[in-house]
């Protein structure tokens, strides 16, 4: 995952570290720390949790793993174009 993904998509759904979190299903008083740790590339998420952060972020599970930043661009903005 690329962990500066995680957080343009949570700053842009306008969520709190830890509203994505305990949204995700993490403990509340862990939320914060963890999705931090994600953010800051410390620790990555399993799949299956990266897949719900998508979910509740409307962005494309395969947006946090691309590689290349022009490309995760036009994934992103074709799959709003699709909505």
């Amino acid at each position: 995952m690329v962990p500066n993904r995680l957080r343009a998509a949570r700053t842009a759904a306008k969520l709190t570290q830890e509203k994505l979190g305990v949204l995700v299903g993490i403990d509340e008083s862990t939320a914060r720390s963890r999705i931090s740790q994600y953010e800051n590339g410390i620790y990555r998420p399993d799949f299956d949790t990266a897949c719900r952060m998508a979910r509740i972020l409307d962005i494309p599970e395969c947006y946090l793993f691309t590689v290349d930043d022009d490309f995760a661009a036009a994934i992103l903005e074709l799959y709003h174009q699709r909505k």
